[in-house]
């Protein structure tokens, strides 16, 4: 599913503007991007939780030509899904 189909099906459910629908999902994303960005987690009950988790620098290898490199620290956004959205996925 795109962002476009998201707005589509808010704008039809709620009968909004589309153009309004589109400002509702880009805050939302804004506002997880934000929390991230500042360290925080965001948790979306029943959907499940954004956080960033930090990464120390390594040693690696290029797979290319065997040379090994230094891969700097880093931080990355994480997407933990709930409890009851993976019984829903897994339900039979």
């Amino acid at each position: 599913m795109l962002k476009s189909n998201i707005v589509e099906e808010i704008s039809e459910s709620f009968k909004l503007d589309k153009n309004l629908s589109k400002q509702i999902i880009d805050v939302l994303i804004n506002s997880i991007s934000e929390s991230i960005q500042s360290n925080d987690r965001t948790e979306i009950r029943g959907f499940g939780s954004f956080f960033p988790k930090s990464y120390k620098s390594y040693k690696g290898r290029n797979p290319k030509t065997g040379d090994s490199i230094n891969v700097p620290e880093k931080v990355l956004p994480i997407y933990r899904p709930s409890k009851e959205l993976i019984e829903k996925l897994n339900k039979k």
